[in-house]
C-alpha cells in the first residue's frame, strides 16, 4: 500500500477548509442543544430532540470533515481528484449547512416546510458531491495510484452507502413533509445503518489505511484486512437490508447474524488499529494518537452494548449512537483535524516560497501537541459523561452536554488560533518579498 503522498496535487486550502471550519461549530451547536433538550434527549433514539442532535452530528460534523477529506485526501493520496473542485466545495459546502440547519429546524419545530427544504438542499449537495467524486474517478482513472487500490476500494464502496443513505433519507424527509404511506421505522433503521455503518464506517476505514502508517508511523495494515474488509462489511449491510425487509416467514435471525458479523469487522478493525498505534515507531503518544485510541476503545465497544440487547430485550440504540457517532466518529476526526489543518496551513503557507524563510513556522509550531492533549482531556469527560447520560439521563445528561460544547468549542478556538497564524504569517512574507 502507498505510504508516500502526493502534495503537489493539493487543492487550493479553502477548498476543505471551509468544510473543516464547520467541524466545531456544529460540535458545539449539538452541545448547546443538549444542554437546552436536557434529559428528553437522551431517553430515546425517537424523540424530536434525538433527531435533531443526531443530524447536527452525522451531517453538519460528521458530513462536512468527511467531504472536506474527500477534497483533500483523494488527490494527495491517490491521485484522483474530485470535479471542479472550487464549485464543489463551494456549492456542497452552501447546500450541506443550509439542509443540515433546516432539518434539525424540521425536527424541532415539527414544520413539513422545513422538512421540504432540507429534502432538496441536502439531496443536491449529496447528489453534487457523488456525480463530483464519480467523474474524479472516471477522468483519473489512469492516474490513479495502484499503491493506493485499497484507499480507493474503501472510497468507492463508502460512497455507494452513501447513496443508499441519501435515497433512504430522502424518502424519510419527504415521509415527514408530505402524508405519505412509508414504513418509517424500518426506514429509519435502514438509514442508520447505511449512514453510519456504511459512509461513516467505511470511510474512515479508507482514510486510515493511509493516514494511520503516515501520520501516527505505524507499520501498514495486514493486506488481508485493506483488501477484504471494506467489502466484506458491505455486503453484509446488503444481506442484513434484504433479511429487514418485511417478507412471509421472515425471522430475525438472518439479520442478526450479519449485524453480528459486521459489529464483529468493525472490531476487527479496531483491534488491528489499537495494535498499530500502540507499536508505533515513536513511543510517546501524541494527542492524535489519543484520539484514535479513543476511537478504537469506543468502536470496539459497540459490540458487547449490541450483544447486551440482544440478551436483555433493553433498547441501548442511545448508547450505540452515543459510542458510535461520538466515541469512534467524532474522536477520529477531531484527532484527525490536528494532523491535517496544521500541515495544510503550513504547505500552503510556503508552497510558493523560492527559498525558506524564517518566519514560517514549523508543523509542530502551528497548533502545538501540548495544547491540543489538553482539548482531548476534555473530549475524553465530554465521551465518559455523554456514556453515562445514555444510561441514566437525569444525572448526567446537562453535564455531558455542558462539557460536549465546551470540548468542541475548544477545538474550534485552536483551529481559528492556526488560522491566525496563517494569515498573519502570509501578510508578514508578502511584506517581506515586497522589502526585498
Amino acid at each position: 500500500m502507498r505510504r508516500a503522498l502526493s502534495f503537489g496535487n493539493s487543492p487550493p486550502l479553502a477548498v476543505p477548509l471551509r468544510f473543516f471550519i464547520n467541524v466545531p461549530v456544529f460540535a458545539a451547536l449539538a452541545g448547546a442543544l443538549l444542554l437546552w433538550a436536557g434529559p428528553q434527549a437522551m431517553a430515546s433514539r425517537w424523540t424530536p430532540y434525538t433527531l435533531a442532535l443526531t443530524h447536527l452530528l452525522t451531517l453538519g460534523v460528521l458530513a462536512s470533515a468527511m467531504a472536506g477529506a474527500l477534497m483533500q485526501i483523494l488527490p494527495v493520496a491517490t491521485g484522483v481528484s474530485v470535479l471542479a473542485p472550487r464549485l464543489t466545495s463551494a456549492l456542497v459546502h452552501a447546500l450541506l449547512t443550509l439542509g443540515t440547519l433546516a432539518l434539525a429546524g424540521g425536527f424541532l419545530l415539527a414544520r413539513p416546510l422545513l422538512f421540504a427544504l432540507a429534502l432538496c438542499a441536502l439531496a443536491a449537495a449529496f447528489a453534487w458531491l457523488l456525480a463530483a467524486c464519480l467523474g474524479g474517478f472516471w477522468r483519473y482513472r489512469r492516474a490513479a495510484a495502484k499503491e493506493a487500490a485499497e484507499v480507493l476500494s474503501a472510497v468507492r464502496l463508502a460512497l455507494a452507502a452513501l447513496f443508499a443513505t441519501v435515497a433512504l433519507g430522502g424518502l424519510l424527509a419527504a415521509g415527514f413533509a408530505w402524508p405519505l404511506p412509508l414504513p418509517m421505522a424500518l426506514l429509519t433503521d435502514m438509514h442508520a445503518a447505511w449512514g453510519l455503518l456504511g459512509w461513516v464506517g467505511l470511510l474512515v476505514v479508507g482514510m486510515a489505511y493511509q493516514v494511520i502508517p503516515i501520520f501516527q508511523v505505524t507499520e501498514l495494515y495486514p493486506r488481508l484486512a485493506t483488501r477484504w474488509l471494506a467489502p466484506l462489511v458491505f455486503i453484509l449491510l446488503a444481506v442484513w437490508t434484504a433479511a429487514a425487509l418485511p417478507r412471509p416467514g421472515g425471522g430475525l435471525a438472518p439479520g442478526r447474524a450479519a449485524a453480528a458479523l459486521i459489529l464483529a469487522a468493525y472490531a476487527a478493525f479496531a483491534s488491528v488499529t489499537f495494535y498499530l498505534l500502540w507499536t508505533r515507531k515513536r513511543p510517546k503518544a501524541d494527542a492524535t494518537t489519543l484520539f484514535w485510541r479513543t476511537a478504537m476503545a469506543s468502536l470496539a465497544g459497540c459490540a458487547p452494548v449490541w450483544l447486551a440487547q440482544i440478551a436483555t430485550g433493553s433498547d441501548y440504540s442511545v448508547t450505540l449512537g452515543a459510542l458510535f457517532i461520538a466515541g469512534f466518529a467524532w474522536s477520529a476526526v477531531n484527532g484527525m483535524l490536528y494532523k491535517i489543518i496544521p500541515f495544510l496551513l503550513w504547505y500552503h503557507t510556503q508552497k510558493d516560497l523560492a527559498i525558506a524563510l524564517r518566519i514560517v513556522p514549523k508543523v509542530k509550531d502551528i497548533i502545538p501537541d501540548h495544547i491540543a492533549a489538553r482539548q482531548f482531556r476534555a473530549h475524553l469527560a465530554a465521551l465518559l459523561l455523554l456514556a453515562a447520560a445514555s444510561l441514566w439521563p437525569g444525572p448526567f445528561t446537562h453535564a455531558a452536554a455542558a462539557a460536549f460544547a465546551f470540548s468542541a468549542a475548544w477545538l474550534g478556538w485552536n483551529m481559528a488560533g492556526a488560522i491566525r497564524l496563517y494569515l498573519r504569517v502570509r501578510k508578514e512574507i508578502a511584506l517581506a518579498l515586497v522589502r526585498s
